[in-house]
Formats: structure tokens, C-alpha cells, sequence
């Protein structure tokens, strides 16, 4: 199993740009895509639109919603337009509070956001929420971030997403924690491709995401010369992905940024079928 995340374009080049990395990504026959939402709710049409334009192309398309800042008849009034246009799959976030913000909104957690969700909306819903290998950056502890994960599966959430990451083991320490505390959702791992140090650092300093020493020390020493770099890059992230599927992860979901041709061709190493 293989899906896709998209970020809602701002502008009429990047629609099509989109579209273009949409249509060379989907002859790799994906579970579905994904659209993210802006914090505070700031990109809501923008990915509306995204999500609509990809259920009319025949895909199985997943808007994210996050709570933060919301009120619990905005996320149903938005539920309602999705179940009204045939979505049948989210991905159920706490979301990161916009820049200045300071009112939660109605919900303060991802898990009161799932048992809403099935509250209001029941089983039409196949959510997805995130997870964390090397733990949420708010986290207190190891034990509270994944006693915070079991919250969400136990609110309802039928499928799992993590936070990228770039030490397998990472991944599979978690799974053994999820096995011990009776999860039994599948849990996919978020792969992000590598396109440049600058751009890596600061999303990993935002989400907590932990870079190798060994790895960002090459990543600095390619800094210059970004065809290198991505080679490099390439090849790291095409043997994490052979190591996560060959041990029992149960598919892929990858952090696009818009783009395809990294990713198609880690999809071409690993030998994913195209239509």
C-alpha cells in the first residue's frame, strides 16, 4: 500500500503543478491522497477544492481536519460537506495553533476530535490519525505520548500515519510499545524524501523529527552540490523503505511537497507496480 500527501496549492501555476505531480504519481496506483489543512483552519477552501478535484479524478481522496481553534459546529458543518460530496476518509488532527493564537477552540486533543467525528458521523468515516516513533515534540514522556496514541484508537481511529523519520528502528520500537498496549490499527510510516538540509532542519525542528548525526553530517558536506545531495538522498530513503517493508510495515506514505520525481523513483527501486 502506497499513498500520497499534498499541500492545497496557493496559486493557478501551482494547481497545475499539482496536477501534473498528481497525474505522474498515481500510475503507482496509491490508497489514496492526502490534503493538508492549514493552521487555524487558515487553507479550508483551498483543500476542500484539492480533495473535490481528486474524487472526481476516481481516487480515494482524504482531507485533513484539524481541530485547533474550531468549533464543534465548524468541524461539523465541514464533516457534513465532505459526507455530502462522498468523502469517506480523513485524516483527524490536533493541528499546530497559527502564529499569535491563543484559543484552543472546542477541542484540545486529537482523540476528542475522533470521538466527535464518530459521534456525529458514525462509521462513514475511515480516520486516520498521526503517530509518533520518536515522540511528540510537546510530549512530557515516552509512556504519556503513547498512552496519548492509544487515546485516539480507542476514540475510534482505524488507521495511523507517523511523523517521518529516518532510523528504522525508531519505527519498530514503537510497534513493539503499540503490540504491548493491544493496538492493532495499522500503523503506515511517513517517509519525506530528502531535497535539501535547509529545508529538512527546519521542518524536523518543528515536528520533532530527529536527523542522524551521520546523516546530516553528509547532508552538510553535499550542501553545495544538490545533485549529489539528492542522490544521496535517494539512496538513503529507498533503503529505509526496503528495511520498513522487508520487517512487516504495512505500506508507505509519503510527504510529497508537491513533487514527484524523487519519490517515483524510490517507488521504481522498490518495484511498486504502476497501472
Amino acid at each position: 500500500m502506497i499513498s500520497f500527501e499534498f499541500f492545497p496549492p496557493k496559486t493557478e501555476e501551482g494547481i497545475e503543478k499539482l496536477r501534473e505531480t498528481r497525474k505522474e504519481l498515481s500510475r503507482f496506483d496509491p490508497k489514496f491522497f492526502s490534503v493538508t489543512f492549514g493552521a487555524g483552519g487558515s487553507t479550508r477552501d483551498r483543500t476542500m477544492d484539492a480533495v473535490f478535484e481528486i474524487h472526481k479524478e476516481g481516487f480515494d481522496a482524504a482531507p485533513h481536519i484539524s481541530c485547533i481553534s474550531s468549533s464543534k459546529s465548524e468541524i461539523l458543518d465541514l464533516l457534513e460537506v465532505y459526507r455530502n460530496n462522498n468523502i469517506r476518509r480523513v485524516v483527524a488532527l490536533r493541528g499546530d495553533l497559527p502564529s499569535g493564537e491563543v484559543s484552543l477552540g472546542e477541542f484540545a486533543h486529537a482523540n476528542e476530535l475522533v470521538g466527535f467525528i464518530r459521534e456525529k458521523t458514525g462509521d462513514w468515516f475511515h480516520i486516520d490519525v498521526a503517530a509518533y516513533p520518536e515522540f511528540h515534540p510537546e510530549s512530557q514522556s515516552p509512556s504519556s505520548d503513547i498512552r496519548h496514541f492509544k487515546g485516539k484508537v480507542d476514540a475510534g481511529a482505524n488507521e495511523a500515519i507517523t511523523q517521518y523519520f529516518y532510523n528504522a528502528d525508531a519505527y519498530f520500537r514503537f510497534m513493539d510499545q503499540c503490540h504491548a498496549m493491544d493496538i492493532q490499527i495499522p500503523i503506515i510510516p511517513g517517509v519525506m524524501p530528502i531535497y535539501n538540509i535547509t529545508q529538512l532542519a527546519r521542518f524536523s525542528n518543528v515536528c520533532g523529527a530527529e536527523i542522524p548525526r551521520w546523516l546530516r553530517l553528509r547532508l552538510q558536506d553535499y550542501s553545495d552540490d544538490i545533485t549529489s545531495l539528492r542522490a544521496f538522498g535517494l539512496d538513503v530513503v529507498t533503503s529505509l523503505c526496503e528495511n520498513l517493508l522487508a520487517n512487516g510495515a504495512p505500506g508507505l506514505h509519503f510527504y510529497t511537497l508537491n513533487q514527484s520525481k524523487i519519490i517515483t523513483s524510490i517507488a521504481e527501486r522498490l518495484g511498486i507496480s504502476k497501472r
